[in-house]
């Protein structure tokens, strides 16, 4: 078993079924708390200063966890750059990040079904534009940053990463697809993940353990 006296903080991207697959994965293991990052609710002004103060809100609340020898698996908006931007994040024993992910096409098809008429074309065309960012920022931290820095929350603290490049070992998202898996399949990866990443905690191999800035 890991010590579970060194929990990290692992954040996913949203989709339909995230909260099934976060709550189902947690269901069979131990030592788990799932959140859903907009649970406190999203006021109608949300913007990335928002988002911002909303990570940093979580990752102080993953502290708490820490202490009592939990892990947390919150699922949410907020892409590595701007976790590992929030100014407690140091503080975390480790960290790590899975991006949820669907083919466009499948994601335009929850979206109308989610919301029917919710969202016209430019509102479905931003969305998907943000997933593809996504993608490029996971695998790549000079991707852009500035759609995440522009006008962000002061209390950032960005130079932590942005002099990053590709391949660094510290930038480290899984990516899954769950575009033609059955929930229990992606909760199988899921599991698969944390675990792999608490062993390696465990082992002192986790990419972003405890002193990833220095």
């Amino acid at each position: 078993m890991p010590d579970q006296r060194k929990p990290h903080v692992r954040f996913g991207k949203r989709t339909t079924s995230k909260t099934t697959l976060a709550y189902a994965t947690a269901c069979r293991l131990g030592k788990i708390a799932v959140h859903d990052s907009d649970e406190l609710g999203v006021p109608e002004d949300a913007n990335r200063q928002w988002r911002h103060r909303m990570t940093e809100m979580w990752v102080r609340r993953a502290l708490d966890y820490q202490d009592r020898g939990i892990d947390l698996l919150l699922s949410g908006q907020s892409p590595l750059g701007e976790l590992l931007a929030a100014p407690s994040a140091l503080r975390l024993d480790g960290i790590a990040v899975c991006l949820v992910d669907v083919t466009d096409p499948v994601r335009r098809a929850r979206l109308v079904e989610r919301d029917p008429g919710r969202w016209d074309i430019q509102a479905i065309d931003a969305y998907l534009g943000w997933a593809a960012w996504r993608r490029k920022h996971a695998l790549d931290p000079s991707h852009r940053p500035d759609v995440i820095i522009e006008d962000g929350w002061p209390g950032m603290a960005w130079q932590r990463w942005t002099g990053w490049h590709s391949g660094d070992p510290r930038w480290c998202t899984q990516l899954l697809d769950t575009t033609d898996h059955s929930v229990t399949e992606s909760v199988d990866q899921v599991e698969q993940w944390i675990t792999e990443q608490r062993n390696a905690h465990q082992a002192g191999q986790l990419p972003l353990h405890r002193g990833w800035a220095s």
